[in-house]
């Protein structure tokens, strides 16, 4: 067993990632290819050129055999994980139509396909037709027929990220049920395309037979092809095992199995996730994710810009560290922690609510970012500190909400994402929460995710407990401060909770006044 290898493709936003682990989650190798930034032909779109991905996959894989001398033959089987939400359209031939439309888009369309009237009055009895509404406009595949016909009428198939790899590396239309999170019409209780009757078939342009055969994560999808070989250096006919999206891959890869297991991602869109093998809806009449383990949903609360607020306050006010940090020879992430660690919990009351970009209903369309409680002893130190502390606290009010709607309590928590390599952001979770907070034996859990699905799809483990088991574990453990917790726990329930109720109504009359945020 110890000499066999697992391979796990792992394209994330900002670049694409091949690892080498072996069956214990230990990382063997790995490479990684930048990734340029997403294009924007108009204010608010965010599209990639599909080949690109793929041409980076193909680097990674040729960088990982050269750079570390390992033979790609000691390969078991690859798995690959994916940014969820993104889409790619092809023709006949397998050839892209136009460029992939990214997560990070924000064009709608208000023209969408008509849906039966009994539909459309069960919503409004139900108090969702105005989130049916949203969701429809914001389907790509709605705005491509109306506003690209000449596109959609071409498209043969419509695929995922996820599922365009699979099939640039088997030749088959096949992809993991776990990866299905977007605006398509899949059955997310079922885990599978939705049924004949559905109205997703109604309310979406999508065809059945533009989709992608689903298996769950663990199946074997198909094997490497001889031309993917050519171009990647994986032998032909390595095993090619379905996963998951990056985020259900982290969850597993942090070792969260159980449910009273939060698992927080710090990337750039912080999340906290708990495993679940009952259905749940956080959020009434929004689905869970499907998990990275077969027949389990992933109960998801999402801040959506997240971690990117962290990386926005170090481009415009953290020049000082990155210079000192060059001049110094250390990583800047050590001087950032500094200048969290000046501050005292709770910076000396200045109190960030993160909704830096609307949301469905938790927040609502018209939400926007705010920082109370200025006065003239904070610097941008105390706003660092903020910041992070903001993060935090929502991220908090999802498990407490993750809670309520599942009976289940959380516990402990895992962390992942790049935020967790910050001992300070540690803590303050840790504090805030008032729970024993872990970052995993690895910082790349989205691959170690995929790796365990490999894992069990191969049998070197008989189910995903004894894989998780055997291939995650604990690195530091960081255990809340009484003291600080105390503090935040005023903060939380006397200022925090009460921000976005309060500021609502000043939001819709900022909308209206200026037009911004724009109605999506």
């Amino acid at each position: 067993m110890s000499e066999q290898y697992l391979l796990s493709i792992d394209n994330g936003t900002q670049s694409v990632r091949a690892i080498l682990f072996d069956l214990r989650g230990n990382i063997v190798a790995k490479s990684q290819v930048h990734l340029e930034a997403y294009f924007s032909v108009h204010p608010g779109w965010a599209e990639h050129h599909a080949e690109d991905y793929w041409q980076a996959v193909c680097q990674a894989c040729q960088r990982l055999w050269a750079a570390h001398g390992i033979q790609p033959t000691r390969v078991a089987g690859v798995a690959v994980t994916t940014q969820r939400g993104t889409v790619v359209n092809l023709d006949k031939q397998g050839q892209p139509l136009r460029p992939a439309i990214t997560w990070l888009d924000q064009r709608r369309t208000d023209v969408v396909p008509p849906v039966h009237p009994l539909w459309l009055a069960a919503f409004r009895v139900a108090g969702v037709h105005d989130t049916i509404q949203f969701l429809r406009g914001e389907a790509e595949a709605n705005w491509i027929k109306v506003n690209q016909p000449e596109i959609w009428e071409k498209t043969d198939k419509f695929l995922m990220l996820s599922g365009y790899l699979n099939y640039r590396l088997c030749h088959r239309f096949v992809d993991s049920t776990g990866s299905q999170v977007g605006y398509i019409p899949f059955d997310y209780k079922g885990l599978k395309w939705a049924g004949k009757l559905d109205w997703k078939w109604q309310a979406l342009a999508v065809r059945p037979e533009t989709l992608p055969e689903l298996l769950p994560p663990g199946s074997v999808l198909g094997a490497i092809t001889a031309e993917a070989a050519a171009v990647t250096g994986i032998p032909a006919g390595t095993p090619l095992i379905a996963a998951a999206a990056d985020k259900a891959c982290e969850v597993i890869g942090a070792g969260c199995q159980q449910p009273h297991i939060g698992c927080l991602s710090y990337g750039t869109t912080a999340t906290i996730n708990t495993t679940s093998r009952k259905y749940v809806e956080v959020v009434p009449f929004i689905p869970p994710y499907p998990a990275a383990i077969p027949g389990a949903y992933s109960n998801e609360v999402q801040i959506f810009r997240g971690y990117w607020m962290v990386n926005w306050f170090k481009e415009q006010f953290g020049h000082h560290e990155k210079i000192q940090a060059e001049q110094q020879g250390v990583l800047p992430e050590a001087l950032f922690d500094e200048l969290v660690n000046a501050v005292p919990p709770g910076s000396m009351g200045l109190m960030l609510q993160p909704y830096w970009t609307p949301g469905i209903k938790v927040p609502g369309p018209e939400a926007k970012g705010a920082m109370i409680g200025f006065g003239d002893v904070h610097t941008r130190a105390h706003m660092y500190r903020a910041i992070l502390e903001g993060l935090a606290y929502a991220l908090r009010d999802g498990k407490e909400r993750i809670e309520k709607r599942s009976g289940v309590a959380i516990t402990s928590l895992r962390i992942s994402g790049g935020g967790s390599q910050s001992d300070a952001a540690m803590q303050l979770t840790a504090d805030i929460f008032g729970l024993p907070t872990s970052r995993p034996h690895v910082y790349e859990t989205s691959g170690l995710g995929a790796a365990i699905d490999a894992a069990v799809g191969l049998g070197f483990y008989p189910d995903f407990s004894s894989a998780i088991a055997a291939m995650t574990r604990i690195g530091d453990t960081f255990e809340p401060i009484a003291h600080h917790h105390q503090i935040y726990n005023e903060l939380y329930h006397r200022v925090y909770q009460k921000m976005y109720a309060r500021l609502q109504p000043l939001y819709k009359e900022i909308q209206q006044i200026t037009g911004y945020p724009q109605m999506r």
